[in-house]
């Protein structure tokens, strides 16, 4: 299973977003640190989730983070994380 859809998996799991996207974004960082032939190192995602209710921006990128522990432990360099709940989304 590739690190996208992995990612994608534990995310929906963990948050039922109403939209997420996981866009893989490593060709872009190649010859960067962190970056590995054959990518998956670098991503993008953008959650919105009920579940980021009430919970300030860094909190809701730990929560992130700590679903995707064994991710970053393994390859993943860098995430840039968009995260939102339902409300926010719709401004």
């Amino acid at each position: 299973m590739s690190y996208a859809a992995r990612i994608e998996e534990k995310l929906t799991a963990a948050f039922q977003p109403v939209t997420l996207s996981v866009e893989d974004e490593s060709a872009r960082h190649a010859g960067h640190a962190g970056s590995r032939p054959g990518g998956e190192t670098h991503f993008r995602v953008h959650i919105v989730s009920a579940a980021f209710q009430g919970l300030s921006r860094v909190d809701r990128q730990r929560k992130i983070h700590t679903v995707l522990a064994s991710e970053l432990a393994e390859r993943v360099h860098a995430l840039t994380l968009s995260v939102q709940t339902p409300e926010e989304a719709a401004r």
